[in-house]
């Protein structure tokens, strides 16, 4: 399996590409090409086409979770669909592959922060599967669907409303999921932002599985300022999972990486990083 970063709030030091806040990573695994989250912008389509990638062969569009940092590209990657059509390109239909909360709409503070396109107007151009339940893409790359939250203190991660079935609620993000690639050396966990908890992802993906041994963490751990029981107990958790390496972007405060840096080895990520996985 190969990943390739296209959009992260950093860039790969002396790499020309463009940051913002969000996430976007193009993974590879076989013959299956599989772009998970769009980020904010337009970039993720600006920094693959600087690296020489091909957007237009994608298997599925896979979708952490639905706020506007990991969802708004998706409008860009139907305008680029659509053109191609118009234009006679070779193009595949990717499947938008998510949880079916993904696509309600989400306000914090009366600022609209959930995903711009609808799912009836996403099916106008691209098949989409919803499921709370685990979902095989390939024998080893899984999207886990709703996350089982049973760390304690991971609790407490609503963010503003969500307007489901009318009515406007908290927000605990229930759609927050992840990828999950099962490696030669272990499992390689693939985040958005871990509003589930970075811990409760990494044991919902162990029983999914059925693999204890993790050997990478990529993505955002949602780390931004956590509390000081959070922080210590997530620094434990990694202590005892001993995972050969950890990438923590995105949502993940320098405290945090710091504090991470005492029990694994966090690595640099942004924009160009290229990772391999047997």
């Amino acid at each position: 399996m190969k990943l390739t970063v296209l959009v992260d709030n950093n860039t790969i030091i002396d790499r020309y590409f463009y940051a913002e806040p969000g996430v976007s990573y193009l993974i590879e695994c076989g013959d299956s090409r599989y772009l998970f989250d769009t980020g904010y912008s337009d970039i993720f389509l600006r920094n693959a086409m600087k690296m020489g990638i091909n957007l237009l062969t994608l298997d599925a569009v896979v979708i952490s979770h639905g706020h506007n940092d990991h969802t708004w590209g998706l409008g860009e990657l139907v305008k680029l669909y659509a053109e191609a059509a118009a234009e006679g390109y070779k193009h595949t239909k990717p499947t938008v592959i998510s949880h079916p909360d993904a696509f309600l709409d989400r306000n914090v503070a009366g600022v609209d922060v959930g995903a711009m396109l609808s799912v009836n107007q996403l099916e106008k151009a691209f098949p989409v599967k919803l499921s709370k339940a685990p979902l095989w893409l390939t024998p080893q790359l899984v999207f886990l669907g709703e996350v089982e939250r049973s760390n304690s203190f991971e609790t407490g991660n609503a963010i503003g409303k969500v307007l489901r079935n009318g009515d406007w609620e908290e927000d605990d993000i229930l759609d927050d999921s992840a990828l999950v690639y099962i490696s030669e050396q272990g499992l390689v966990v693939i985040t958005g932002c871990s509003h589930a908890g970075i811990c409760n992802i990494i044991e919902y993906a162990k029983k999914v599985c059925k693999e204890e041994r993790v050997y990478d963490v990529i993505g955002g751990f949602h780390l931004l300022n956590p509390s000081p029981n959070k922080l210590s107990n997530t620094v434990d958790y990694f202590k005892r999972c001993q995972p050969h390496a950890i990438h923590a972007c995105h949502c993940t405060d320098l405290h945090s990486k710091i504090s991470l840096a005492q029990a694994a080895n966090i690595e640099e990520v942004g924009v160009g990083l290229v990772l391999e996985y047997k």
